[in-house]
């Protein structure tokens, strides 16, 4: 059976969905807290949605240890994604809170190119942000902030410092999920051997040939990541992008079967996944600085 899907295109949708008032046409703050046990639904947003959930688990581990960074999640929706889960009729208390805001309240300010900056609001739920207390506070008191500019009447400035109070949350977010990073360095780690590992296979087995050559999405479904999550991680570990990342890894092997003479560049340009040669000899200049006919010349004279 096929699940319900339920489309929000405002923010007075998704307020009508919870029996909640709407206050502001393209802004809410919704308090999970007092509301009754509803019903979830898949929701297609066309909002940005940010969840503040109150997930107590505990200490989280990470590879060996232990990190108290479990005093509530965030989580990033952007207009375009699935939301939610079909709960197949049956009610449960939801407990949190969540800033919905249309895109057009960004209209006019500076956020509205900014926020495409912010790539957390393309990872996966699994991915969510887990504060500390402090941080959580620091959350807290942006809604606060914008809850209480909903509340007055609306003036000019209005606009104005919601727009400003959503980007001091998406900023704090930033660092939060730098910190983020840093305190899960064993598991990244073990993600970034896991990832040589990929692109070792891919191209000793052959796949290049007959697949191409791998993209930072190849790699990151097969590593059960979302692209984004997993291109900011590669760049924290390495100060690299995922794609540069692969590119001097292809390089690597390119010099490598260059040295087999029996075999010509376009065969070598093959076997990487280049559909042509021409593509691999400028890739190969951009990063070594000479063709690959001439680096064959002077590492087997």
């Amino acid at each position: 059976m096929e699940q319900q899907v339920i489309r929000i295109d405002s923010v007075k949708d998704y307020n009508s969905r919870l029996g909640v008032d709407t206050l502001h046409p393209l802004v809410s703050i919704v308090d999970f807290d007092k509301l009754p046990e509803i019903q979830s639904y898949r929701l297609y947003m066309g909002v940005y949605a940010i969840f503040l959930k109150n997930v107590k688990c505990g200490n989280m581990i990470y590879g060996n240890s232990y990190y108290d960074y479990e005093d509530g999640t965030l989580v990033f929706i952007s207009p375009g994604q699935l939301y939610g889960v079909d709960s197949n009729g049956l009610k449960a208390k939801p407990s949190g809170m969540a800033l919905i805001f249309h895109p057009d309240l960004l209209a006019g300010t500076a956020l509205n190119k900014g926020i495409k900056s912010y790539s957390f609001f393309s990872y996966e739920v699994k991915e969510a942000l887990h504060m500390s207390k402090k941080e959580r506070k620091m959350v807290e008191d942006c809604f606060k902030k914008i809850a209480f500019e909903m509340s007055q009447n609306i003036d000019k400035h209005s606009k104005t410092l919601i727009v400003s109070n959503i980007e001091l949350l998406l900023n704090y977010s930033m660092r939060f999920y730098d910190r983020q990073f840093i305190t899960r360095s064993n598991v990244n780690k073990d993600i970034l051997v896991r990832f040589e590992n990929l692109l070792n296979d891919y191209f000793q087995s052959g796949k290049s040939g007959d697949l191409g050559l791998p993209t930072v999405t190849w790699c990151a479904e097969q590593l059960c990541l979302s692209s984004n999550y997993f291109g900011d991680l590669i760049k924290k570990e390495t100060g690299t992008t995922a794609l540069e990342y692969i590119q001097n890894k292809l390089i690597d092997e390119a010099k490598v079967k260059i040295f087999d003479s029996s075999k010509s560049l376009n065969d070598v340009a093959t076997e990487l996944g280049f559909k042509y040669q021409q593509h691999f000899t400028r890739l190969f200049k951009q990063k070594t600085g000479s063709t690959p006919n001439e680096f064959r010349s002077l590492n087997l004279n």
